[in-house]
């Protein structure tokens, strides 16, 4: 797969305690994107933030390392991006998701 020039990106803010299923939310993101043959997805660990809540999740010694934010990022053509909306609207009860138009310079997959 070869993908140059303009493209979405997606990112979904949820917490690192959230669950669908009793297995990780950001685990079954990742699975649904991978099922629906987006160009690839990434999951990050946040050190710390806030959100909806207004309480502060961190990883600093001096506090509890709970429900630390993640976001989750995918990139693909627009089309498959906004294609792939409806499963987060399944997913994500509480939580940000957010679209930027970005311009991809170079991604080449691998062949399967």
């Amino acid at each position: 797969m070869k993908l140059q020039g303009s493209a979405l990106r997606l990112t979904v803010f949820v917490g690192e305690d959230d669950t669908w299923r009793h297995k990780p939310l950001y685990h079954e993101i990742v699975h649904r994107a991978h099922t629906a043959g987006l160009a690839g997805a990434t999951v990050l660990r946040g050190v710390e933030g806030y959100g909806a809540s207004s309480r502060i999740h961190t990883t600093r010694l001096l506090s509890l390392s709970e429900d630390l934010p993640i976001a989750v990022i995918i990139v693909d053509s627009a089309d498959r991006v906004r294609a792939f909306l409806p499963q987060l609207d399944e997913l994500v009860g509480e939580g940000m998701v957010i679209l930027d138009e970005v311009e991809v310079i170079r991604y080449v997959g691998r062949d399967p």
